[in-house]
């Protein structure tokens, strides 16, 4: 194993109580009487794509909505959270990316979310998480086709010069795992407080904190 991929956003900081916040501030801010509680949000996160869950919603309640506009509001909204509120690294996150630098791994932060989202999260985690911890973070600006394509993790390891057998992801939501597997990348499932409940099947393990002996068994 030489690489180490952190596929979402929640797989470094559980932020995902944070986007239901934000999903529900940004409907109210649109005119929407939609409200998401525990349940509605964690019955949505079997699929990626929180433009795609807005459609969704506009589609079964027969509403024609700017899903896009509504989804921008909500990705403002969400980095506003981050920069008053903060964020902390998940349990074993620090000690795992310590140890991918002991080891020499090269280390991925691999989405298919906002590269602003994506930079807020990690400046929300500073000191103790820094972009200079990352080989390379993906982007929309750089693969705009979502999870579960592959086209993430493939743009990934192209830029790191790595094999898919050589890498191990970290997903917290199902089609992360997808995509990472329609890649060829063992992944490991790390649920969020949001997908806990959730199965992940193609994930090689599920583990509840990260741990390097779990990582390195799993390659």
């Amino acid at each position: 194993m030489s690489a180490l991929l952190f596929g979402s956003i929640s797989s470094i900081a559980d932020t995902s109580e944070i986007q239901r916040a934000a999903f529900n501030e940004a409907f109210a801010e649109h005119g929407l009487d939609w409200h998401w509680d525990r349940d509605d949000y964690r019955s949505r996160l079997d699929r990626a794509g929180g433009e795609q869950r807005i459609a969704d919603e506009a589609r079964d309640k027969g509403q024609d909505v700017d899903a896009a506009a509504v989804h921008a509001t909500k990705s403002r909204i969400f980095r506003e959270k981050l920069r008053a509120d903060g964020a902390a690294p998940r349990d074993g996150v620090l000690d795992t990316l310590g140890a991918a630098k002991s080891q020499g791994w090269k280390v991925g932060f691999v989405t298919t979310t906002s590269r602003d989202n994506v930079l807020a999260v990690i400046d929300a985690l500073g000191p103790a998480v820094g972009p200079d911890d990352f080989d390379v973070v993906v982007a929309t600006d750089q693969v705009d086709t979502p999870k579960p394509d592959p086209a993430a993790y493939t743009f990934a390891l192209t830029a790191l010069g790595e094999d898919a057998g050589s890498a191990v992801a970290i997903e917290d939501n199902p089609d992360g795992v997808r995509a990472a597997a329609a890649a060829g990348v063992t992944c490991l499932a790390f649920p969020n407080e949001n997908t806990v409940t959730t199965d992940f099947p193609g994930a090689t393990r599920r583990v509840d904190r990260l741990a390097v002996e779990d990582i390195t068994a799993a390659a």
